[in-house]
């Protein structure tokens, strides 16, 4: 691990180099591919060198430790070394963690598809719900939330809506939240209070680049129709609403929430890209369709990663075994507790995994 962490250090070090070279100064391309590497490096070289540090710090207060001391003295010193030795193994298991393969999507953009499933006019309204959660936390990141398209219900619930997260590290955080969400609530509509069952997918796709994916004008059939709203209520009467169909692939994308067709199409192109990068990326691991029917799944009552359960003000993640008393407030926008679970127990597997 030691010599992995001195590699690290020493390349960042080059980086450093190389980001003060006029010639590297000068190539746009060159420069934030460098900026980029370095940035990624960061965290684990400040780390190693607070860990050196402590090391340091170690051996010389145990050398303090054999010079004559007053009795006063050497107990301050004794602790000084306790503090010292606790903080070692911690700084050698976050380590470990930074040594781990980084997922190359982590810092990207993502888009995020929400869609009611079993459950009618109450799934709808879920799948709002899960909308309005995600805005609020992405509003506590300082992400920037951009809808693309929305299926607007009569009653004020979504049949889909489909919406960009703009951040730094949006995708490292909402990757989990892929899979089907499962909702226990009476009804607004229902008069006996019986407490139904809903559920509403969630698929969270990494933006991707133009040079990730190369998708030939000659394969999107471009159709455009006037934007309309709920119950087939004419919103605009010019023609700003486009369809893009990628024919080898057959995935579809429309957008009609700008005024501007122009616009509306540079963002279904920002939802084909991802979903094209999406498929074969999904394909390149040779597990396409397992991994997408768990990941997403088919909004079927049994195939759920999480519940939220009103009466006991209650949220399950079933994937962790994690149950929290805090609906209300992960409703809110309050994810991070069930995240940092997800993401400190993907992190233990890996861990696992790597240690054999």
């Amino acid at each position: 691990m030691f010599d992995r962490l001195k590699a690290v250090e020493d390349r960042y070090e080059k980086l450093n180099e190389l980001l003060s070279d006029p010639e590297i100064v000068n190539d746009p391309k060159k420069l934030r591919e460098y900026s980029k590497e370095q940035s990624d490096l960061q965290e684990t070289v400040q780390v190693y060198r607070e860990y050196k540090e402590v090391q340091k710090q170690l051996r010389d207060a145990k050398s303090l430790l054999s010079e004559k001391l007053d009795p006063e003295m050497k107990d301050m010193v004794k602790e000084e070394i306790h503090e010292l030795e606790s903080k070692i193994p911690e700084y050698e298991e976050r380590l470990k963690i930074l040594l781990l393969p980084k997922d190359p999507n982590d810092e990207k953009n993502v888009i995020v598809e929400i869609r009611g499933a079993a459950g009618g006019d109450e799934a709808a309204l879920f799948a709002g719900d899960l909308y309005r959660m995600y805005t609020r936390y992405a509003e506590s990141q300082g992400w920037k939330i951009d809808v693309i398209e929305a299926n607007v219900t009569g009653i004020g619930g979504y049949k889909e809506i489909v919406f960009m997260v703009n951040g730094k590290g949006a995708y490292s955080r909402l990757k989990f939240e892929n899979g089907a969400h499962r909702v226990q609530r009476v009804p607004e509509t229902e008069s006996g209070g019986r407490i139904h069952t809903s559920t509403a997918t969630v698929a969270v796709l990494p933006e991707a680049e133009e040079v990730e994916v190369d998708i030939n004008e000659k394969d999107i059939r471009v159709d455009t129709f006037a934007s309309s709203g709920p119950g087939g209520q004419s919103v605009n009467t010019t023609m700003s609403a486009v369809r893009l169909t990628h024919i080898p692939t057959g995935i579809v994308v429309s957008c009609q929430d700008e005024k501007s067709q122009i616009k509306n199409k540079e963002k279904a192109m920002k939802v084909l890209r991802a979903r094209i990068y999406d498929k074969f990326q999904q394909e390149a691991q040779a597990e396409y369709d397992a991994n997408r029917k768990s990941a997403v799944g088919t909004g079927d009552r049994s195939e759920r990663i999480r519940t939220y359960n009103f009466p006991q003000n209650r949220v399950t993640d079933h994937r962790i075994g994690l149950t929290i008393q805090k609906l209300d407030q992960v409703l809110d926008g309050k994810l991070d507790e069930i995240i940092d679970a997800l993401i400190l127990e993907d992190q233990s597997k890996k861990l696992e995994s790597v240690n054999g």
